[in-house]
């Protein structure tokens, strides 16, 4: 099985990690065997991580950011209700999240011993701020937002859910796992410097063209990763901030590589692109009498048979659904419009 060839992009369409970047792929080899959470044995790749969360301070807003590379969104999620956890002063502690949230915050909460309290979205699946207001209470530590949603792309209202965290004194997070690297080329107010967040969660291996195992998690100041501080007495550095103990430095080299090959403007081509193609795709879909749910971030949500989405899974498609059962389309990187084609006429011959 070691010998098997990696499966092809060519037919992915529902996935949010593509292909890396060219110079991701050489600086993930060369950075494969150092470890980042030993950073006086390994001092290079501990430098190229702060230039990491340096770039992603840039990319949201943050003049003077601290962070770490983290596995991805996941890490992140966990980390930044850990912080919350472990600075509250509370018997009982809570989270609100919406319910367009991702299902790494059910396991934070699991892990962590934390009551998690959905919140209902609107009418465009958007986390619905008043519903969010209904469930804080006095046991209450985090409030978060999403911004690029994993199921339709849509970005929850940051301002106002900051002004909320504000009002009753919470750690106010936003998701912007996938959503960050697309979100600097619209009109958007969803980062650190349209509202007082506390904490981010940004990853390079989804839109960022980083190799996987390569996210983010930011915080407003370096005095919040304190309540993470775990003393480590066989490691000159003294302590870890980090979930994992032993990191891979594949994923943090490979995000300075894609971080300064295509910041800002090949981010932004891509962004366009993907922009359009999303459009274009839900024209399409549309035209064939399927109901879609008007794009905002390039991810297509389209009404799809059942037995219609098992034939282009027969077909070797790699598809998924919302939760609602619709078909999902995220238009990342390696998504052409010659291979949406390709799927469209697969469609069209299949119900």
């Amino acid at each position: 099985m070691v010998d098997a060839v990696p499966q092809s992009f060519e037919y992915v369409l529902s996935s949010m990690c593509t292909e890396p970047h060219p110079d991701a792929r050489i600086a993930a080899n060369r950075f494969l065997a150092t470890n980042p959470g030993d950073p006086a044995s390994y001092p290079e790749i501990a430098t190229i991580e702060s230039e990491v969360v340096d770039r992603l301070g840039d990319i949201v807003g943050l003049p003077e950011p601290s962070g770490y590379v983290t596995s991805g969104g996941t890490e992140a999620n966990i980390q930044a209700v850990r912080i919350a956890r472990n600075r509250a002063d509370v018997d009982d502690p809570n989270v609100v999240i919406p319910e367009n949230g991702h299902f790494s915050f059910r396991k934070a909460a699991e892990l962590l011993g934390v009551e998690f309290r959905p919140s209902p979205v609107d009418d465009d699946h958007r986390a619905a701020v008043d519903a969010m207001a209904d469930r804080i209470d006095e046991q209450t530590i985090l409030v978060a937002g999403v911004a690029g949603s994993t199921e339709y792309g849509r970005v929850d209202p940051i301002p106002a859910i900051a002004a909320l965290a504000d009002e009753h004194d919470l750690h106010c997070h936003v998701d912007a796992a996938w959503g960050g690297f697309l979100l600097p080329f619209t009109d958007e107010d969803w980062h650190f410097g349209h509202a007082a967040i506390d904490s981010m969660t940004i990853d390079p291996h989804k839109f960022g063209r980083a190799a996987i195992p390569a996210g983010g998690l930011l915080v407003r100041t370096a005095s919040q990763l304190d309540a993470l501080l775990i003393e480590t007495p066989y490691l000159e550095s003294g302590h870890q901030i980090t979930l994992g103990g032993t990191r891979s430095g594949a994923g943090v080299a490979s995000a300075a590589a894609a971080l300064a090959a295509l910041w800002p403007t090949g981010y932004e081509d891509q962004y366009r692109t993907a922009d359009q193609l999303a459009r274009w795709l839900a024209d399409q879909l549309r035209d064939r009498g399927h109901r879609v749910v008007d794009p905002h971030l390039p991810i297509v949500a389209a009404s799809i048979e059942d037995d219609t989405f098992a034939a282009l899974r027969d077909r070797g498609w790699r598809i998924a659904r919302t939760a609602r059962g619709e078909l999902r389309i995220v238009c990342m990187p390696h998504v052409t419009r010659a291979r949406l084609a390709a799927f469209l006429a697969d469609l069209d011959a299949v119900q």
